[in-house]
């Protein structure tokens, strides 16, 4: 993609990326994180998989400061929170302008073309020049494979190609970190696969991930490490090929066949 710096995320082989320390986090009587720790090395790809209300998009949320944890820190390359100490709009803002992140819902402005989506986070929370702005927002579209909608409005793209203008849109704030909550969960199936392909691309240039998912097979393919989380903490991680095919917990042995063999 001429002129986009793709190429900048990921290169420095083994470097920790985001490194997430001690979350925790309560709602009312609820604790939902009990202190989840887990590294994420630059260029790869972490998969969050569990069942409903296991704390997984929380976790997810905890990263970009879109949920403020109870206590623990979160550093994304060489900025840090530490949650427990209180810290002020500025510090979480600087945290969450490393990251971008694609929802389960596309959230895009309905009023807004499709460039104008792509383009509305650049120029107005960014900055940057106009033209700039423009040129790369018409490649990110034509990464996806939609150049030919970009004066179109939502409502006249299928549910998949509106989350492909999400990752799009989330692209175009450079960020270091690339975050999916469950991506293709509000998608008829027919239409995941689309949305998975993009991803999949992603990940084989070199983009940091952390994605939240129900699509094991996706996990399988792409992820570096899989993490399963069940009542607030990582039950267990590594590997997909140790997680997902060899799990040594009876309650990820449990979960993955309630997931691949529902009958």
């Amino acid at each position: 993609m001429s002129g986009f710096a793709v190429s900048e995320v990921g290169l420095e082989g083994g470097r920790v990326l985001l490194s997430a320390t001690q979350l925790h986090k309560r709602f009312g009587d609820n604790e939902v994180l009990k202190g989840i720790d887990f590294d994420v090395p630059a260029g790869s790809v972490s998969v969050l998989i569990g069942p409903s209300g296991s704390g997984k998009t929380t976790v997810l949320r905890s990263l970009n400061g879109l949920e403020l944890p109870d206590s623990g820190t979160v550093r994304i390359g060489d900025v840090s929170v530490d949650y427990g100490a209180q810290p002020t709009k500025k510090d979480v803002a600087r945290l969450r302008a490393q990251s971008a992140m694609v929802f389960q819902g596309h959230n895009l402005f309905p009023h807004l073309t499709v460039l104008q989506n792509v383009t509305e986070g650049p120029l107005l929370v960014q900055r940057r020049p106009a033209g700039e702005v423009r040129t790369e927002a018409l490649a990110l579209l034509d990464r996806v494979g939609l150049a030919s909608k970009a004066e179109q409005y939502p409502f006249q793209l299928s549910g998949g190609q509106q989350q492909r203008v999400g990752i799009a849109r989330a692209l175009a704030l450079r960020p270091q970190l690339m975050l999916f909550d469950e991506p293709t969960s509000a998608l008829d199936p027919e239409l995941v696969g689309e949305v998975l392909a993009v991803m999949k691309d992603l990940a084989g240039e070199g983009w940091t991930m952390v994605v939240v998912t129900h699509e094991i097979r996706f996990a399988q393919s792409v992820a570096d490490q899989v993490l399963f989380m069940d009542g607030g903490v990582v039950v267990e991680s590594g590997p997909p090929e140790a997680v997902l095919e060899n799990p040594q917990q009876p309650r990820t042995r449990t979960f993955l066949h309630r997931i691949l063999d529902p009958i």
